[in-house]
């Protein structure tokens, strides 16, 4: 390689290899941060963030009323070939362009060049929405998990004590501590990661063992064959037309599980020999999340008890319950659950870091308001500060929703999901133009083929395509106010947003990644 790309003005520690230097060079970019991650810790980073094991305990409560066990097991292996073909698809765009920007930034390179401008700032709001959401969702989730602990130990909790303020303080606690590691311990957030990593194999073994020792068992044909719907004593005739329907609902569930490969894409200007971690990583999460994440739904759709009784679990979550059946023991279903809950929390500091990153990355392309405060990257801390202190900010001030309606807090967290499925469909879509059009791509060291490329982006697509409609579904049919999912709403109201900021000031400030460009490197 030649050493043009050694720039002497960049530390050790900023300057990566030279093809590193030289990726930067070709986008445009001035590298900022330190390129701390290698294989392993970016590997834990996303494998963590994704917590599939673990969000397959969490989920369950919403996909066995749509499509019973049977639903829970066979939507999961069909999202796992299917939103694993669009992640390889991903993979080698990332080794294409290895930038924090992501999908943004794929679009604005490979979309046709008359849409180029406008629908990379579009995917840019989505993916900022989509991460900061997740951000939210997951700190909430460790706040329930909290409070279903407490309501295990204490059987008069939900019905005396518990108020929905606990929630909006115990979220806030969670993304404090998110935060506090983001900003003070950010160079030692590749050592955290490689350490959480060790305690996301261990714990995957810490539960599975119990389950299969001590929890009475279903029948492989209730597992297998028993595709069912439970009926909403609050919503009688809620249920859908067919069991097809309902489990196509019930989708969302599994998405849950493997969404998130594609974080370590926004901390690339992080990773050292990015065009090549950055893809492997991706896959290898994939592969050892989605197949940990398989045996867990198979084991838990055979240990999880009456499908009665976990519809409306008295804890919050079908999990904890099926955990005290299995042991027989309030002190061992909460250790069981204590151990997800801590692999969740720290999910929750992968999360901040990407969303973090995500936003500055489309800052510095001056797509938001306040582009220079939030492009800041602190000298010295080597990290977008400002950014990581924003989305401290959003999550608390979205956490507050719980005060007033559950339900439109749930509106906000389901939009996280179908936000960063926009993003996948925009990006996927250009690519396969680009590929059906013989139109020559980017050289990448991680390359599909022409074939198999074809291949993973139409599957690809046609997944996330489904995936995309069926995730503005309520979870029951003739849902009132109360029950209905309001993601459609949100999400016409953040385009609506991003057109009038577009509108008013975008259109003149707003830099596409592609004009940064220099095509001869």
């Amino acid at each position: 390689m030649n050493d043009d790309f050694d720039v002497t003005d960049l530390p050790p520690e900023k300057a990566g290899t030279a093809l590193d230097r030289r990726d930067m060079a070709r986008m445009g970019k001035v590298q900022e941060m330190r390129r701390n991650f290698s294989f392993i810790p970016i590997f834990g980073f996303a494998a963590v963030l994704m917590i599939t094991w673990e969000a397959v305990f969490n989920s369950a409560s919403y996909v066995i009323i749509n499509g019973g066990l049977a639903g829970m097991v066979w939507m999961y292996i069909v999202t796992f070939f299917g939103f694993g073909a669009a992640i390889l698809a991903m993979a080698e765009m990332a080794s294409m362009a290895p930038t924090s920007g992501g999908q943004y930034h794929w679009v604005s390179e490979f979309a046709p060049k008359s849409y180029q401008k406008i629908m990379s700032y579009i995917v840019g709001w989505y993916c900022v929405l989509g991460w900061q959401a997740g951000i939210a969702g997951q700190c909430t989730t460790v706040a329930f998990q909290i409070i279903g602990m407490i309501a295990l130990n204490n059987e008069q909790y939900m019905e005396n004590d518990f108020r929905e303020w606990h929630v909006v303080l115990l979220t806030i606690a969670v993304v404090t501590v998110a935060v506090v590691f983001n900003s003070f311990f950010a160079r030692k957030l590749p050592l955290v990661e490689g350490l959480v990593l060790v305690l996301h194999v261990c714990g995957f073994f810490a539960i599975l063992i119990p389950l299969w020792v001590f929890a009475p068992r279903n029948s492989s044909l209730d597992v297998w064959t028993n595709f069912s719907q439970l009926e909403d004593p609050e919503n009688p005739g809620g249920t859908w037309s067919s069991i097809g329907l309902a489990c196509l609902v019930g989708l969302s569930s599994s998405i849950y599980a493997l969404i998130g490969p594609d974080s370590c894409v926004h901390m690339a200007e992080e990773v050292k020999d990015a065009s090549r971690t950055i893809p492997w990583a991706m896959v290898s999460t994939l592969i050892f999340n989605g197949l940990t994440g398989l045996i867990m739904v198979i084991s838990f759709a055979y240990c999880i008890g009456p499908l009665d009784v976990a519809r409306n679990p008295p804890t919050g979550f079908a999990f904890i319950g099926t955990f005290y059946n299995a042991t027989g023991s309030k002190a061992g279903a909460t250790i069981m659950t204590a151990i997800i809950t801590v692999l969740s929390l720290c999910s929750a500091i992968s999360n901040v870091a990407t969303a973090s990153r995500q936003m500055f990355a489309f800052a510095r392309d001056h797509g938001l308001p306040f582009d220079r405060y939030l492009a800041y990257v602190r000298p010295g801390w080597d990290i977008p500060v400002n950014a990581v202190c924003v989305s401290f900010c959003i999550t608390s001030l979205l956490s507050l929703i719980n005060l007033g309606s559950a339900n439109a807090f749930n509106a906000i967290l389901s939009i996280g999901v179908v936000a960063l499925l926009t993003s996948y469909l925009t990006s996927m879509s250009c690519i396969l133009i680009k590929r059906l059009r013989g139109e020559e791509l980017l050289p990448r060291r991680w390359s599909l083929g022409k074939t198999f490329g074809i291949l993973c982006n139409s599957v690809g697509l046609a997944y996330i395509g489904l995936a995309f409609v069926f995730a503005f579904f309520p979870l029951r049919n003739n849902p009132d106010a109360n029950h209905m999912n309001w993601a459609s709403a949100v999400y016409g109201g953040v385009g609506i947003l991003a057109a009038g900021w577009y509108l008013v000031s975008a259109r003149h400030t707003y830099v596409p990644p592609v004009s940064r460009l220099m095509k001869d490197l």
